[in-house]
């Protein structure tokens, strides 16, 4: 969420800033409603004043035994005290009309990120790995011969409807080794703390990490209130949901593995074959709260852990940053990290690594205390994917298999499937 007090002082540069987004102007709107709120509660704390002389007054009128003075000012503590009340119920409700205008708007982007429209317009920094050259046509991972009997659409459409899927056998051991090995990498080689956190939130965790009130169609609700995540970006940036911690506390590391759900809404007919988007899938997720000037070098550091995940399973990527209209709402920045699948013969998106500055840490009211001392300030966050699990096993599996239709698997996985390093052609594990 955008501060107001910097949007009065300078309002241009939240138009600009809008702008490069492709977003509407918003300053004038937002300057005429605190206006307004303002007026109005200067107006209420007059009000209060002359209700709090005329209250003295009353008691001194009725010591002097002056009746119709005592009668007049107890009426007038009675209109003011009428009006305070109407005036405060006022002011809260145009305070709420700002606050929920504020929560509509997106981050504003860093000075170096690169202005464009669309996914054209982003901007490729590096490359790693080189992508296997096959003798055969590779398949996409759901056509291969040893993966056809662990991945079944048809169980799973019966069991929950489309975009979903049951895994079995050995595809489902190596999914699972997946995020076991993510977490393990992680904590033992990129200095993360591990942390299990609910997949069921309240409605104000999912306002405090910017899901709510803009994405709400993209995510599930109960029937009581409670939300499904979409990522456990939500859970664990709202750890410090509403605390003031010390500084010397920070930077911290979370690492998580979660369900996650989606309902992917705007998404029909896109990627509908095989499981690279479903409404249930799992995720290993980083999220970072650092001091606001450790924010930027904390982007690099999370990009360069969640590189390290498809270095270790030897899978080739690319690592882009978004411009400016493809960002993510809450982003102040995000870098993209793009694995190889053979199967398509192109580069899809397994992680996104952002950094948010203060625009989470304002709606969960998130703040440290500076070390000399001093007024406390709002927290920086930072969030990314350390990996999709979903999409890891897609590219470990496109890009291991063979003509007779297994499928090698990395090294860094044979010691989470009990030293087995194949998937056979009949969809075994040896």
């Amino acid at each position: 969420m955008h501060d107001i007090r910097a949007i009065r002082e300078n309002p241009a540069a939240l138009d600009a800033a809008l702008s490069r987004r492709g977003a509407e102007p918003a300053s004038a709107k937002l300057l005429e409603l605190d206006e307004k709120r303002r007026a109005v509660i200067h107006a209420a704390e007059t009000a209060q004043a002359d209700q709090n002389r005329a209250s003295k007054d009353v008691g001194a009128a009725k010591s002097k035994g002056d009746e119709a003075e005592f009668e007049r000012l107890r009426a007038l503590v009675a209109e003011k005290k009428a009006e305070v009340a109407e005036m405060q119920a006022e002011a809260k409700a145009l305070d709420a009309q700002l606050t929920d205008f504020l929560m509509t708007l997106p981050n504003t982007p860093l000075a170096d990120v690169p202005d464009g429209a669309d996914e054209d317009d982003n901007v490729e920094l590096h490359r790693w790995g080189t992508p296997k050259t096959f003798a055969f046509d590779p398949k996409e991972h759901f056509e291969i011969k040893g993966v056809k009997p662990g991945m079944d659409f048809e169980t799973a459409a019966k069991l929950s409807g489309s975009r979903f899927v049951v895994l079995t056998g050995g595809v489902a051991r190596i999914h699972r080794a997946l995020a076991q090995f993510m977490l393990d990498h992680h904590v033992e080689n990129n200095g993360l703390s591990e942390t299990w956190t609910p997949v069921l939130v309240r409605e104000d965790m999912m306002l405090g990490a910017g899901q709510l009130p803009k994405f709400g169609e993209d995510s599930y609700q109960t029937t009581n209130g409670w939300w499904l995540v979409p990522t456990a970006e939500v859970t664990l940036t709202n750890i410090v949901n509403g605390l003031t911690v010390e500084a010397d506390t920070l930077p911290r590391r979370y690492v998580a593995h979660t369900q996650c759900f989606r309902s992917e809404a705007g998404s029909a007919g896109k990627d509908t074959s095989g499981m690279l988007r479903q409404h249930q899938f799992e995720k290993v997720e980083m999220v970072s709260i650092t001091l606001p000037d450790q924010s930027l070098s904390e982007h690099e550091r999370m990009t360069k852990c969640a590189e390290s995940v498809l270095e270790a399973l030897e899978l080739p990527y690319r690592t882009i940053v978004l411009c400016t209209g493809d960002m993510g709402f809450g982003a102040q920045k995000t870098h993209d990290i793009e694995v190889w699948l053979s199967g398509q013969n192109t580069y899809r998106e397994i992680s996104s690594v952002s950094v948010c500055g203060d625009f989470q840490a304002r709606r969960m009211n998130a703040r440290f205390k500076p070390e000399g001392g001093g007024k406390p300030e709002f927290l920086h966050t930072l969030n990314g994917s350390g990996l999709a699990v979903g999409r890891a096993l897609i590219a470990v599996l496109e890009n291991g298999q063979q003509e007779d239709g297994s499928v090698e698997l990395p090294a860094a996985l044979h010691p989470y499937l009990r030293g087995k390093t194949r998937l056979s052609p009949d969809g075994t594990l040896s």
